[in-house]
């Protein structure tokens, strides 16, 4: 063996291959590299005929419709707003306090009364449920699979609160809005017949697109959408909800400008000495959160127990508000002015500290009243306030440390909004684009961490959630909870060609057709039955069908698979 040949060796050299050998590795290779792109051709064909059949380029289009519709819709009820206010005022701005003090008091008193008595009627003769609606009727119309929410009812409503907030009635904007919003988005879906994830989805489009418009906002009209009304992020539905956020947005700054809702000056944390002070300052902002909420229900609950028409009610709220207005005029309407005050510094410390209490009483007052309106605004409102109050005890304790009182009103006014709307990301962001600027991120996040924990660890739900509980709905043990309490035996069972008689009435082996799937799953435990007779509820003794165990956990199983697979798409 040649010396050449031995060194090829030793380095592992391969001996030269024949062309023949050569010839075939390179088909070989050609022949791989065509079955990858044929692989990735069929995959890729399959995944876009996946996104055509669930209707994705259709759910786009949909979503920008109803943005756009939607975004349009919050400028008009925005201005409808103005439009009653100018009837006592003479003026349609937000920002009127001069013009509230050069009334007579007996103005005062009178605007929030009359506006209650029209209110009262709408709610007597036009609403169905005698009550506006809200955000929790949105929220409960997602878990039901995207319906529910009457066109009838989304519009009487947002007339009724246009109303309310136009006479002087405390409290916010928002929320009606995204009533309103949603209820568009839900007629739009059920008008393209779209299937439960889809029409979730374009409400929740319908939800994003009023936040947006109405706070200017499009960034936390997303995140609200996912995280209050979808309760998920899934990306299958990021899409249409980006979409719709921006069709509203743009709506928004075409009619009513490209500006922030607040226009604060430059603050910036002075020292990060001032770490502890902005924990204390969740602390705080919790206790102002679970005050506020322990009074909206204790209000809530109180008129419920007290019987007179449902015209009268509102304008006894509203003589209630109006005699608070006199005196603490900065509490009326949606307080957007006040707001913007406290932000820039303008209130001593008692003036806020009673506004503070004078906004969650006249609150309380409203809603209990069934006017129309939300507490998304008034929760910004009590949070501007409590910080700007922490702010100069701040100062005062810690001169050479404190920041400006504005950014400890800024911080407050997120943090106790998160706690009540039990939303703090959404809210979070809300802030920094009401606001203007994310410089105080840090401070921002800690205060809201913490007024947002502690408040559920007192309440244990948002005020959302609570309203919802108090219809039967609990959405906060998850959604195994709520499928045991909303399925019907009537939606899984198997049903007879006839009725038949039931032979032993005392037979504890059966179930009524629109018992749920918890009573169900309960007798099946207590008796040990594999089956089931399921019985008309009107006749006791008349058999409609059967349900079989199996067919219990299969109806239980597949909503949680499809609802795993929505959240996770």
């Amino acid at each position: 063996m040649r010396d050449e040949e031995l060194a090829g060796l030793v380095v592992g050299d391969e001996p030269a291959s024949p062309p023949r050998h050569r010839l075939q590795r390179l088909i070989a290779k050609v022949f791989s590299v065509r079955a990858w792109f044929a692989d990735t051709y069929h995959r890729s064909a399959d995944n876009f005929a996946a996104f055509v059949a669930a209707r994705q380029p259709a759910l786009w289009l949909i979503a920008a419709v109803v943005g756009a519709g939607v975004g349009m819709a919050a400028v008009v009820f925005r201005l409808g707003i103005g439009a009653v206010q100018w009837l006592w005022l003479g003026d349609a701005s937000e920002y009127s306090l001069h013009l509230i003090a050069k009334q007579p008091w007996w103005v005062i008193v009178a605007a929030p009364m009359v506006g209650g008595l029209v209110v009262g009627l709408i709610n007597q003769f036009v609403i169905p449920g005698r009550r506006p609606g809200s955000v929790a009727d949105v929220i409960e119309a997602s878990a039901r699979g995207g319906g529910g929410l009457g066109f009838r009812h989304g519009l009487s409503s947002a007339v009724s609160t246009v109303i309310s907030l136009g006479a002087g009635a405390s409290a916010g904007r928002e929320g009606p809005v995204v009533h309103l919003g949603a209820t568009l988005a839900a007629a739009i879906g059920a008008l393209m017949r779209l299937p439960p994830q889809g029409s979730r989805i374009i409400l929740a489009c319908g939800v994003a697109s009023g936040i947006s418009a109405s706070f200017n906002a499009p960034i936390a009209g997303v995140l609200f959408a996912h995280e209050v009304v979808l309760r998920h992020y899934a990306v299958s539905a990021f899409v249409p909800i980006v979409i719709a956020s921006v069709c509203g947005t743009l709506a928004g700054r075409i009619f009513i400008g490209d500006v922030a809702a607040f226009v604060v000056p430059h603050y910036a944390i002075g020292s990060y000495w001032e770490v502890p002070a902005f924990a204390l300052l969740g602390l705080v902002a919790a206790g102002v959160a679970i005050a506020f909420q322990f009074t909206l229900i204790v209000f809530d609950q109180t008129a419920r127990t007290i019987l007179m028409p449902a015209w009268g009610r509102p304008m006894l709220g509203g003589a209630a508000i109006g005699i608070v207005g006199v005196f603490l005029p900065e509490i009326l309407g949606v307080g957007y002015e006040a707001t913007d005050i406290a932000l820039h510094g303008g209130f001593t410390l008692l003036t806020m500290i009673a506004l503070v209490v004078a906004k969650i009483l006249a609150t309380s007052v409203t809603l209990a009243s069934r006017f129309g309106g939300g507490v998304f605004t008034p929760a910004l409102y009590l949070g501007a306030m409590t910080g700007g109050a922490f702010g100069i005890i701040a100062a005062e304790v810690f001169p050479h440390l404190a920041s400006d009182r504005g950014l400890y009103a800024i911080l407050g006014m997120g943090a106790v909004a998160a706690a009540i709307l039990g939303a703090p990301i959404s809210t979070t962001v809300i802030v920094f684009e009401l606001t203007g600027g994310y410089a105080l991120s840090i401070a921002l996040l800690l205060t809201v961490s913490i007024a947002t924990g502690l408040h559920l660890a007192v309440h244990g739900r948002s005020f959302f959630h609570y309203q919802l509980e108090t219809r039967g709905t609990v959405l906060a043990d998850g959604p195994h909870r709520y499928f045991l309490k909303t399925v019907m035996v009537s939606s899984f069972m198997s049903e007879f060609d006839g009725p038949a008689s039931l032979a032993d009435a005392d037979d504890p082996r059966k179930v009524r057709a629109n018992d749920t799937l918890e009573t169900a799953l309960r007798v099946f435990n207590e008796t040990g039955a594999d089956a089931l007779a399921v019985i008309d509820p009107r006749d006791r003794r008349k058999v409609v069908g059967s349900v079989s165990h199996v067919q219990a956990l299969r109806a239980y199983n597949r909503r949680l698979v499809e609802t795993s697979v929505e959240e996770h798409r």
